[in-house]
């Protein structure tokens, strides 16, 4: 998070954690980032989760989790895919 003289608002929080992600208050608009896009949330602790900062007005980083994220992300994930396009291979399934 972002340390501001009192009174001025935090640009950027992690409001709630779910079982499904985590939901998201950055520069006064909401963001669900759902497991399933964002893997490298799931799992991590309340707090890594929690201590998040904000740089440039665009750039947001999870310090304790080596996380980093565009805020244009948020807005435009299909611009952003995080899965492999590549299909695995499946070990051991080779037919007899």
């Amino acid at each position: 998070m972002k340390s501001l003289k009192r009174g001025t608002p935090i640009s950027a929080r992690v409001e709630n954690i779910t079982p499904h992600g985590i939901w998201m208050f950055v520069k006064g608009r909401e963001y669900f980032l759902h497991y399933r896009a964002y893997p490298f949330f799931k799992g991590r602790t309340p707090k890594a989760i929690k201590y998040v900062q904000l740089f440039h007005e665009r750039h947001l980083y999870w310090p304790a989790l080596d996380v980093d994220l565009e805020i244009d992300n948020l807005e435009n994930p299909l611009k952003y895919p995080l899965m492999s396009k590549v299909k695995s291979s499946r070990l051991g399934s080779a037919k007899r």
